[in-house]
């Protein structure tokens, strides 16, 4: 499995909070913003707010889940950002895909495929 490419620098991430289009949900938010690379990028941030360690990392190892198995139906070329919210522990699985679907459907990240 290939590992996704990911935002790492905190100017990325400022320059995508400042210009990138965002969704909100329950569970996550999404920014997003088109990139020159030909691929996407991801970034997760999740607040100290959120609990502990264990329970940071847990939220980040979902939603890197939720998005890889979302990926192959986005399009490339774009940075994302998610960033977990307080129901990204406690959701189910399904409403967290279906949550992202919905965002990346509203931001027009989908590709149309029949």
């Amino acid at each position: 499995m290939k590992p996704a490419v990911t935002l790492k620098k905190n100017h990325e991430f400022r320059r995508l909070y400042r210009k990138g289009a965002s969704a909100v949900a329950g569970s996550m938010v999404l920014y997003c913003r088109k990139n020159r690379l030909g691929h996407n990028r991801l970034g997760i941030t999740v607040s100290v707010k959120l609990g502990n360690a264990v329970k940071r990392n847990r939220a980040r190892r979902r939603l890197r889940e939720v998005y890889r198995l979302a990926s192959p139906r986005l399009s490339q070329g774009w940075d994302i950002i998610l960033v977990a919210r307080g129901r990204t522990l406690s959701a189910p699985w399904k409403e967290l895909g279906d949550t992202f679907l919905r965002l990346s459907r509203k931001l027009g990240l989908l590709e149309d495929k029949p």
